[in-house]
């Protein structure tokens, strides 16, 4: 083959793999998947040294010389990695979905990085050689893996440049890798052992068209979830785009010597490239029908996503895509795990059919690189398949459990039928993990997240005030199991804010000390609101930062936030990994390891009308030290006080007490204190729980 005129170096054959670019001792090597595609063309970018810019060359691949089996490739003699590439294709448009698009110059999707840029700067994927050749000299200072167990993990999710954007002015690089540093030690005093980044693969911020109705201002593809690759981190969340690489990997390494693990939120059910109107930068001009599911006599893209097109997760081609992206994010950026966005697409077949054994599924849960990671799946998708506890029956897989975000909210305000559905949820969701042998930390427990209303939201709003986003109200979900509190928004008078309050407190406490694994999403620690916006993917301004401002002033809540944390952690009854055992089948006694009651002890109410609950905790845990024993009692009516009489102290030893340690009906700081106040008479005491409130009480010695 020759090369283009003028090209300043010689080019050989290459090799078929790996895919994407192999710098060797011998040159660059470049491999590209096309199946369909009649004509290849790698287009070479060199920076010229001038104010004429770039010099561009095109190089055509034979298809008897560059190709071997469905790969295409070649090899330029230089081991000069200032270069940029991407690729033409040519190919017939006919009845089998070919989009091919030689205009376009695509992305190559083993890509590990792309032109950098700056936050709100122009992304010309598709128009120009986007792809880039990165160097990997970090130094990561002996850096291993944490692999925290899930027993102690407390994730925390936040979006990298939300996070800092509205930071106080000590932050010197706001809404960046490098403010998250700075940020680490506030996240170490909270007590999380694990941040849950929305999407920090490349996106196009600039691809859409919404305006806010009353500014006219166009917003932004705030949350990410559009990849344009599945393997470049996105180079404007960097202090410095240019090093954006090495500036993420300074922040896992940070955020590692902090004892704090990254898992990242990932994006593999669909692109960024959309429907057919969309823009065509990558997989559609590369093999459209490989990549995505079609529908087979109209080729019009199956969506399942919601997002315009659906990726072909489970085409063997797809799957290696996979496997390699989570390799890469494992080995060579060290993260710690995955949430898996949409993940049900990850079990749809080629025709868009729910799989038994889904083969991408299974590879992820038993690929030996990934063996350490945490793997946790959104177990739904937007076409209505919803599989929270039946997504998989490999324990590797944890599952964000909306069912629990749905059951906590729902009794928490006020309604009906709900009280058999809490004890469920507080137990570990047997229901859901049990029969397939997993176990209460198979649940990732959450009651908000970045999608829907936040913490102090959810009890301040009874519907979504969207209009913002420019859709006229239409987005977002309608289900929220909010209640206000009794008025709608802000500012609100003082009774209505003492109760909400108050009853933060109580869902936090709910999510902590429940089974399973809990996630709290950024700010709700302090009292973050979205304005009662519960879909703010586009609002790249106030709403969506954080304002560390209300660090101060709601110090009491973050306060309680803090401390309630730090009770999970000192106590493993709070974190088993197996469920509570049932009745002992030799004797038909059941064994004490949790038991419940309404008012009265040895008195249950499972009744449709029932907005009580008692759970009594024992501290006996077999083969294992004994933890102290816990008595919880739950209020979920909004008017009426609750009366409970409290239980003996399970295996009762000398001198051990009940001590209240929350009651989030109290004001700080004695809504919560560690050490206790000794509950006088504690053998059979009566304790007032209070509408919308719960209360702790812990066995402990009797201090002198």
């Amino acid at each position: 083959m020759m090369p283009e005129k003028n090209f300043p170096w010689r080019v050989k054959r290459g090799y078929p793999l790996p895919l994407g670019v192999t710098v060797l001792n011998e040159g660059i090597n470049f491999a590209l998947f096309s199946r369909h595609a009649s004509q290849v063309v790698l287009v070479v970018e060199l920076p010229s040294g001038d104010q004429n810019g770039p010099l561009r060359y095109e190089l055509s691949l034979g298809r008897e010389e560059n190709r071997t089996g469905d790969i295409w490739h070649i090899l330029i003699e230089t081991t000069d990695t200032e270069l940029s590439y991407g690729y033409r294709l040519f190919g017939r448009n006919s009845h089998d979905g070919c989009r091919f698009t030689p205009e376009r110059i695509l992305i190559d999707p083993y890509c590990h990085a792309l032109t950098p840029r700056r936050w709100g700067e122009l992304a010309r994927y598709g128009e120009v050689p986007c792809c880039r050749i990165p160097r990997h000299d970090f130094d990561w200072q002996h850096d291993r893996p944490l692999k925290t167990p899930l027993s102690e993990t407390i994730i925390y999710e936040l979006h990298v440049r939300g996070f800092t954007q509205q930071a106080e002015h000590t932050i010197t690089a706001p809404g960046t890798y490098r403010g998250l540093i700075e940020k680490i030690p506030y996240l170490k005093q909270l007590g999380i052992t694990a941040v849950e980044l929305l999407p920090v693969t490349e996106f196009d911020e600039n691809d859409t068209n919404f305006h806010d109705p009353k500014s006219g201002e166009r917003l932004k593809n705030f949350w990410g979830y559009n990849p344009v690759s599945f393997l470049a981190v996105k180079s404007a969340y960097a202090h410095n785009p240019d090093d954006h690489i090495n500036e993420f990997k300074s922040m896992v390494r940070a955020l590692h010597q902090a004892g704090i693990e990254v898992i990242l939120d990932i994006v593999y059910n669909h692109t960024g490239e959309g429907g057919y109107d969309g823009i065509t930068s990558s997989f559609r001009g590369i093999d459209n029908p490989i990549y995505y599911l079609l529908d087979p006599t109209s080729k019009e893209y199956l969506n399942f996503s919601g997002c315009g097109n659906t990726f072909n997760c489970n085409h063997p081609v797809a799957r290696s895509l996979i496997r390699e992206s989570l390799r890469y994010w494992v080995m060579e950026m060290h993260v710690d795990g995955f949430r898996f966005d949409l993940a049900s697409i990850l079990g749809r077949d080629q025709a868009g059919n729910v799989l038994t054994n889904p083969p991408m599924i299974e590879l992820i849960a038993e690929d030996p690189v990934l063996r350490d990671t945490k793997i946790i799946a959104e177990a739904w998708d937007a076409a209505g398949l919803y599989q929270v506890g039946s997504f998989s029956t490999n324990s590797r897989w944890g599952e964000w459990n909306g069912k629990f975000r749905d059951d906590i909210r729902s009794f928490m305000a006020g309604h009906e039928g709900t009280v058999t559905k809490l004890a469920t949820r507080l137990a570990g969701s047997s229901d859901l993990y049990q029969a397939s042998g997993r176990g209460p930390l198979s649940s990732i427990n959450f009651i908000t997240s970045h999608d829907g209303f936040t913490l102090s939201d959810l009890v301040s709003y009874n519907h979504k005030h969207n209009l913002s986003n420019g859709e006229n109200n239409r987005d977002g979900d309608n289900h929220n199991l909010s209640w206000n509190s009794g008025y709608e928004g802000a500012p609100a008078p003082a009774a209505i804010k003492k109760l909400r309050a108050r009853r933060i407190r109580s869902l936090l406490t709910i999510l902590m000390l429940s089974q399973g694994v809990p996630m709290i999403t950024a700010g709700d620690e302090f009292g973050r609101s979205q304005l009662g916006n519960n879909n703010a993917w586009c609002q790249d301004n106030s709403i969506s930062w954080l304002d560390w401002k209300l660090c101060r002033k709601n110090q009491d809540l973050l306060r309680f936030f803090r401390q309630c944390i730090e009770l999970r952690r000192r106590h493993p009854v709070f974190r088993r990994e197996e469920f509570f055992a049932g009745p002992d089948n030799s004797t038909g006694k059941e064994k004490k390891e949790i038991q419940w009651q309404y008012l009265n002890p040895d008195s249950t109410n499972w009744s449709e009308n029932c907005h009580g609950l008692g759970m009594l905790l024992s501290g006996s845990r077999k083969n294992k030290p004994r933890d102290d024993d816990f008595f919880m009692m739950i209020n979920g009516s909004s008017i009426i006080p609750l009366d409970f009489t409290v239980p003996v102290v399970p295996h009762n030893t000398r001198g051990r007490r009940w001590h209240l340690v929350i009651d989030t009906a109290a004001s700080s700081p004695l809504d919560i204190h560690l050490q206790g106040i000794f509950l006088e008479g504690s053998l059979s005491s009566v304790v007032r729980v209070e509408p919308m409130t719960v209360k702790l009480l812990q066995s402990m010695p009797i201090r002198p």
